[in-house]
């Protein structure tokens, strides 16, 4: 049992559950679509795979709080690493309502010069060097390579 002075790293045993119980959601969900098409990988290849690698690694999450030991006792919990965290996901989930405004190119650039800048406090060139080239390569991996059309915003981008 992991011991975290005696106590089980019960934080990670229920995250690891309900993870695992996604998993076989997604995985029961994916199993009604096509898994091969004549072109090539159906609507449920990747989803039927992304739902098996998260039952796996949320097991492996509840398997190792039983081995692995907790935070050192005593040891304060770093608030400024939670915020960070939390923060992300702010900026994740402003950036997903804001796809139909902004558009994805635009949106994700913006997401990824908060990261860059604010998460992990680079200087303004290297957020926007950061941000313009993940753009950049987006359009030129999706609409330009792949002939996939990204979400246009009102901007017309």
């Amino acid at each position: 049992m992991a011991k975290e002075e005696g106590k089980i790293k019960i934080g990670d045993i229920v995250s690891g559950a309900v993870l695992a119980g996604l998993g076989v959601f997604i995985i029961v969900e994916a199993r009604g679509w096509e898994y091969l098409g004549p072109d090539g990988p159906g609507p449920g290849f990747f989803p039927l795979w992304y739902g098996i690698a998260m039952v796996a690694l949320s097991l492996l999450l509840v398997a190792l709080s039983f081995v692995a030991r907790g935070a050192e006792p005593g040891k304060a919990v770093n608030w400024r690493e939670v915020a960070n965290g939390l923060s992300a996901w702010a900026g994740l989930a402003l950036c997903v309502g804001l796809l139909k405004v902004l558009g994805f190119l635009l949106g994700f650039g913006l997401f990824v010069f908060f990261l860059v800048a604010v998460i992990y406090r680079q200087p303004l060139r290297t957020a926007v060097a950061v941000s313009v080239g993940m753009a950049v390569g987006f359009y030129l991996l999706f609409p330009l390579a792949l002939k996939l059309e990204l979400p246009v915003g009102m901007l017309g981008f």
